[in-house]
């Protein structure tokens, strides 16, 4: 590239001039545009796909015991029910991550709501176990591709509002949790549970209706090299949002290190052919298969903060589902009574207990909203865990069913503060080349929590040894707290990178 055509740094502004005038980033752009009418358009796409991801997770608290009266099955062929979902959203997430990172956004997004519509509402119709157990793999596999669309919107935020917005997107979760529980309170007692999974697939279908006007994120197309279509799309954004755009040419943030670099001996060890790819993005897309991303996530400069993502996502999921679970459990097993009499109980207090504690989300979400961008990332997230762990122990203990619903409510505030800010924190940590595979493997990790969960909340639960299970909850919480204090970077007010800074 030639120094005329990017020119050097205007001290003390970020930006570049040189003899075709002045450059501007995708950031800049975003910034100068600002949030408009055209983010709240991506901002309700994507959130319809995060409440439809919602309602077929918080479907599993209804499904798995109607499932089990109906067909009477062991809480061992109860418990696969769930645990395969998870299964399925641990392949899909690091699939559909890879599919987004290399051919684009939107198309990764378009094949996980196709399989999660079709499979999601043919489950309805699963003549017996098996076929039910195959279709609700599927259905975690389409549910995979969530993190895709969380990292859409994000590329099209600008920074000063990013952790903000992200939560108001986090929002659309609760909403879908809040609505699944109201909508198996009224189709479960009289249509069962076939209409509340058909039902449940619908909303997914509005992601494929619309696909067709949903635009490519401007930061991927810059970083693939296709700069002209990422003009266009941030002259729609201007035009929709009646701003305008910086004056100059659009340039990647690789471009501009390599501006910044005045050593003719780093020039030269730059554009070595071992370098060469970290430094052009669209060679490094263009070549990267599955192995060699997971080897970049695990590169020196990168190896410590997926590797404690991965133990947060882990203890985040394990946490969350396990409280979305031992809200039934606990009330209907508090006295370990007969199993007659537990099933009894459970279906009396399971609606309601699930559709009170879905509320519990809301103030998570307004916790986050105050603390993720005057406290940070990392002091938010940690907090929220350890305040977790207070909530849940004394539940060690059998205690009456207001106080155990209460003390799980305000527990659930917590490790939803947790996962919200968390969705936000990982994919601001990794750089575009890799964000959706990063944050993609990171969210499979988590399902391996999801899978193992149910064993536990219901297992051991059934087995009538609550405080064990307590006790590990509390452990997992505790562990992920302390994790997410080693993290070494906070992303605060931080621009999204595009390549890994070598």
């Amino acid at each position: 590239m030639e120094d005329g055509k990017l020119g050097v740094e205007e001290e003390g502004t970020g930006k570049l001039t040189g003899a075709e005038g002045p450059s501007y980033t995708v950031d800049d752009a975003l910034v100068a545009l600002g949030f408009g009418n055209f983010q709240i358009l991506v901002l309700a796409y994507a959130g319809i796909g995060w409440v439809s991801e919602a309602m077929e997770m918080m479907i599993l608290s209804f499904v798995g015991p109607a499932v089990q009266t109906a067909w009477s099955l062991s809480p061992h062929e109860e418990s696969l029910i769930t645990s395969v979902v998870f299964a399925g959203m641990l392949i899909g997430a690091y699939s559909w991550g890879i599919v987004s990172d290399k051919h684009g956004r939107r198309k990764g997004f378009l094949i996980t709501a196709t399989v999660t519509a079709l499979a999601g509402f043919l489950s309805a119709f699963a003549p017996n176990y098996l076929l039910l157990i195959a279709l609700r793999s599927l259905v975690g596999i389409g549910l995979g591709g969530g993190p895709v669309l969380s990292s859409w919107f994000l590329e099209f935020v600008p920074a000063p509002n990013r952790g903000t917005w992200m939560v108001v997107f986090s929002a659309f979760w609760t909403l879908g949790t809040i609505f699944e529980a109201s909508l198996a309170w009224i189709v479960m007692p009289k249509l069962g549970w076939r209409w509340l999974l058909a039902l449940s697939s619908l909303p997914t279908s509005f992601l494929l209706l619309f696909y067709k006007v949903t635009p490519e994120s401007p930061r991927y197309l810059c970083m693939k090299g296709r700069t002209a279509d990422a003009i266009k799309v941030l002259e729609k954004i201007a035009r929709v949002n009646g701003r305008e755009l910086p004056s100059g040419i659009l340039v990647s943030d690789h471009e501009i290190e390599l501006h910044k670099i005045d050593n003719p001996s780093e020039d030269a060890h730059l554009l070595s052919p071992r370098t060469n790819d970290v430094e052009h993005p669209k060679g490094i897309v263009s070549n990267l298969g599955g192995i060699s991303s997971l080897l970049m996530l695990l590169s020196p400069k990168l190896a410590r903060s997926t590797l404690l993502l991965w133990a947060v996502f882990f203890g985040n999921a394990f946490s969350y589902y396990g409280l979305v679970l031992l809200t039934t459990e606990l009330n209907g097993h508090s006295k370990c009574m007969s199993h007659k009499l537990q099933t009894e109980k459970s279906q009396d207090v399971r609606y309601k207990n699930v559709f009170i504690a879905s509320f519990a989300e809301l103030p998570g979400l307004l916790l986050s909203a105050a603390a993720v961008d005057k406290l940070g990332r990392k002091l938010s997230m940690s907090t929220m865990f350890f305040m977790c762990c207070i909530f849940l122990l004394p539940l060690i203990f059998y205690l009456p069913e207001g106080l155990t619903t209460s003390l799980l409510f305000l527990a659930r505030i917590c490790i939803t503060a947790t996962f919200t800010i968390v969705y936000i924190y990982a994919p601001e940590m990794y750089p575009t080349s890799v964000r959706t595979t990063g944050v993609g493997i990171a969210s499979s990790v988590g399902r391996i929590g999801g899978m193992i969960c149910p064993l536990v909340a219901v297992g051991l639960v059934h087995g009538c040894h609550q405080t064990a299970a307590v006790l590990l909850f509390e452990i997992v919480a505790l562990l992920s707290g302390i994790c997410v204090m080693f993290f070494p970077v906070e992303t605060m007010g931080q621009e999204l990178r595009d390549t890994v800074q070598v």
